[in-house]
């Protein structure tokens, strides 16, 4: 694999894939103003390293809601890996147990998670709570039975967003061949029934939530919650983790970067959730920044469909090896001795909301 950096492997990616397909992965919503201020929120901030503190070679291992892993690196949920690459989500799978990190498998992966499962690493699935709890409930208890280690419900997406780069290509469905696979009902035998459409509904609640925290004991996560009220209201509710979250630029756009928003989150619940976030990591000092803010992981989602599309399996272990590399090089530049050790005093903080102090 050639690719230096994940911004040359979106090129050869761009390259490589029928432009409609490029543009489902590619793009956000309306003006996708967010979609541009996920990634430009990292370079506003800058990085002011501590020097002689002899602390050796970095330590990237920690505990994610139950998981030893081998990097505070989780792949997001993403749709549609075999528009990708025709292994799609298997060689995701493969790719992210061999890696150590945790796989979060969509609820519209084009592969079973049963089939996921079989790669051996540590899968989270996430989950858009359905209108039809028996549905909802049948594909918990899968999910439970396929031996997934926590869920991750997107709570962001009410109705869902209007995304202009879809519409002017004339993108409505997956081809013949391929449907949302976790969204076929299991008959008595096993056998799959037709796909269901996913639901969005505007009329969910936190007592939709609470009903789901009753009805596994899965570590539940919300991803999307960005408000600092919405935190608190999750820590009163019993979830286990928060993504911050504006769903890749792709549901209401001008939402702010979640960067810019995670201060004021770890503010709110005082280290009571972790908190992981997600949206334009593209470089291991992206992921050191959001650490030391008061993350315990990041989640990278397009970065690893580029990688797909360039080499399948290989493609996206090159994704998290150059993330990891760079990581542990920040680190080490920055004098810490693990992940644990990124706090506030090495950022330029200027451009981030002025509630925020070093302690």
């Amino acid at each position: 694999m050639k690719a230096l950096s994940l911004r040359e492997l979106e090129a050869t990616a761009r390259s490589l894939l029928n432009p409609r397909i490029h543009d489902l992965f590619a793009g956000g919503s309306d003006d996708e103003v967010s979609l541009r201020a996920n990634e430009d929120a990292f370079a506003r901030l800058g990085l002011i390293p501590r020097v002689l503190r002899g602390r050796g070679e970095p330590r990237l291992d920690t505990d994610l809601l139950g998981c030893r892993v081998a990097l505070p690196i989780v792949i997001a949920p993403t749709a549609f890996h075999r528009l990708a690459h025709p292994e799609g989500e298997r060689a995701t799978a493969r790719a992210a147990a061999a890696a150590g990190a945790i796989l979060t498998v969509s609820m519209a992966s084009t592969t079973a998670i049963e089939e996921l499962a079989q790669a051996g690493g540590p899968l989270w699935f996430q989950l858009y709570l359905q209108p039809d709890r028996g549905f909802t409930e049948a594909l918990v208890r899968r999910v439970e039975a396929a031996g997934c280690k926590a869920l991750v419900v997107t709570v962001d997406s009410p109705v869902f967003g209007r995304r202009e780069r879809d519409l002017r290509n004339g993108f409505t469905d997956l081809p013949p061949g391929m449907c949302c696979e976790n969204m076929r009902p299991l008959g008595p035998d096993g056998e799959r029934g037709p796909a269901r459409p996913i639901a969005f509904s505007p009329a969910l609640t936190w007592e939709d939530v609470e009903w789901l925290r009753r009805t596994t004991s899965l570590p539940i996560a919300l991803k999307g919650v960005l408000h600092p009220a919405d935190a608190k209201r999750a820590l009163e509710s019993g979830v286990d983790a928060l993504f911050v979250s504006n769903h890749g630029g792709r549901q209401l756009d001008t939402v702010p970067a979640p960067l810019e928003l995670l201060p004021a989150l770890a503010d709110a619940l005082g280290g009571r959730l972790p908190l992981l976030l997600d949206g334009g990591v593209r470089r291991g000092t992206d992921a050191l920044k959001a650490l030391a803010l008061g993350a315990r992981a990041v989640a990278i989602g397009r970065p690893v469909l580029w990688g797909l599309a360039v080499g399948g399996e290989a493609g996206v272990a090159h994704v998290l090896a150059l993330l990891r590399s760079e990581l542990e090089r920040a680190l080490t530049l920055c004098g810490c001795g693990s992940a644990d050790d990124a706090g506030p005093e090495l950022l330029h903080l200027s451009r981030l909301e002025q509630r925020w102090r070093t302690s």
